[in-house]
């Protein structure tokens, strides 16, 4: 079984945008470097730094389904039915949209982290699951669903906005120390969620 890796673009202080859905320098890094990297979409490529280009083509390979809340999906269009990375989308929603234009689209709408994350295991077998940053992630985090979280620091103060975890009030968790990767204008920081 793979493994549900929580991740994101996040501020130093925790955001993963400001309140008006912007992420403005948080996703300078994605290009900014030599080394051209591709997620799902072979028209959408990424320019980073070549330690960041060997840690994306290292883990996104591995992941077969991306779990979304609808305000991501409704900001991206659902990146007009192209997954950004992996090869389906679960959407969390009580209300699937009914005109969306790319009905044959690898996209699948649920109600409920639960829910989503039991689609997606089925879906990817033993390959990874990724859940975006926000109220997705603070949910997961809160039923014992994440297993590794993938935190991608960018060094920005955004001050207020998303935060990574939404609004988790959840019990404390503890992760394993982190494998650090430093990029250029990004630090990922990869955690294994520690099991007791």
């Amino acid at each position: 079984m793979g493994s549900v890796i929580a991740s994101a673009v996040v501020s130093l202080d925790g955001f993963v945008a400001d309140l008006e859905d912007g992420v403005g320098p948080l996703f300078d890094w994605y290009g900014n470097g030599p080394v051209q990297v591709y997620g799902t979409d072979p028209g959408r490529p990424f320019q980073v730094s070549q330690a960041s280009a060997d840690y994306m083509n290292e883990t996104w390979p591995n992941i077969s389904a991306c779990i979304i809340g609808r305000r991501l999906f409704d900001i991206t269009n659902g990146w007009n039915g192209v997954p950004a990375v992996g090869d389906h989308v679960f959407v969390v929603t009580h209300e699937p949209p009914t005109d969306w234009p790319f009905p044959d689209a690898p996209f699948t709408f649920v109600n409920g982290i639960e829910e989503a994350v039991a689609q997606a295991k089925t879906h990817s077998g033993d390959r990874d699951i990724s859940i975006t940053g926000g109220n997705l992630t603070g949910q997961a985090l809160a039923a014992g669903l994440v297993d590794e979280i993938a935190y991608n620091l960018a060094p920005v103060v955004l001050g207020t906005g998303r935060k990574f975890f939404g609004d988790y009030a959840g019990a404390q968790v503890l992760l394993d120390n982190p494998r650090v990767i430093e990029g250029d204008r990004v630090t990922h920081l990869h955690y294994k969620v520690t099991k007791s």
